[in-house]
């Protein structure tokens, strides 16, 4: 993919980046193809902020499972599980604080998801880190994911892990398809709040634990991302997002930290990536 080109330029020592697209597989199904790849495929990165989607996949299996629900009580008073992956719980960004009533606004928050990995904890007897290799890495053969530290940013992985993880959200497997497009959809819209690096929104989707596009800007995925765009990025110089629309998915990991290179980098190879990645014709089945 020649989009990818653009990759070797950025001013980073090492970067990795995979396209995948969601099509037929030719068995009557639909199954994910990889449009290009550049960089090492098993190089470790620090995810940072990527690895809250890893976490919140690992809580919708609980919730799926039955160990825990959406709406079970967990945060602040009247706060529950879903007001926690959807950072609408009033709990601030790194401590205990909580400067708003649940589902008034969206306070993008790491101890929210602390606080979730304590949840899946208290009700499966595993500790979070088993839970989610367990639950997402090992079915997926995310051989090289590891967490260490905090579910809101302390996973490392490679792009290999990440392609795996990024092909599942294309096309599901370890969660029904219902509860993805939960995940993926607005939860308690309309909240306005700040999403870090790019500032205030109104509103400021997310899903459940997923970031939505919509019509932020400025944002970094790319202007020609459809609104139901997904996914996230890290601080540690990394992005994922899924675009279901055009069917397609885009991993990109670095070494060095996010700051105005990637807010000028990022935007322009999601709109190459969707203008060479999208099918000439769109099957509305998929």
């Amino acid at each position: 993919m020649d989009a990818l080109e653009q990759v070797t330029r950025w001013p980073v020592e090492t970067a990795a980046v995979c396209v995948l697209r969601r099509e037929p597989d030719g068995a009557g199904g639909i199954g994910v193809r990889e449009l290009g790849q550049v960089g090492p495929a098993d190089h470790p990165f620090r995810l940072a902020s990527v690895s809250k989607l890893l976490a919140a996949y690992a809580v919708l299996i609980a919730v799926e499972e039955g160990a825990i629900g959406l709406s079970d009580p967990a945060g602040p008073p009247s706060s529950t599980v879903a007001h926690l992956l959807a950072h609408a719980s009033g709990l601030e960004f790194g401590g205990e604080r909580v400067f708003a009533a649940p589902g008034t606004r969206r306070i993008y928050s790491n101890t929210g998801i602390e606080r979730l990995g304590d949840v899946v904890t208290a009700a499966t007897g595993i500790t979070f880190a088993d839970y989610l290799a367990e639950a997402v890495f090992a079915p997926l053969g995310m051989a090289g994911a590891r967490l260490t530290g905090s579910p809101a940013h302390g996973v490392r992985a490679t792009l290999d892990d990440l392609r795996r993880f990024a092909a599942e959200l294309l096309v599901p497997s370890l969660l029904s398809p219902a509860m993805v497009a939960t995940a993926t959809s607005v939860a308690f819209p309309g909240l306005s709040g700040v999403l870090p690096g790019f500032g205030r929104q109104d509103p400021n989707d997310w899903g459940l634990g997923f970031e939505i596009r919509g019509h932020k800007d400025p944002h970094w995925t790319g202007r020609t991302n459809t609104p139901a765009t997904f996914g996230h990025f890290g601080q540690a110089g990394s992005f994922l997002w899924v675009d279901p629309v055009a069917g397609l998915s885009c991993v990109a990991l670095s070494d060095r930290d996010f700051g105005e290179w990637a807010r000028d980098a990022w935007p322009p190879l999601s709109d190459d990536i969707v203008a060479a990645g999208r099918p000439s014709v769109v099957d509305p089945a998929l």
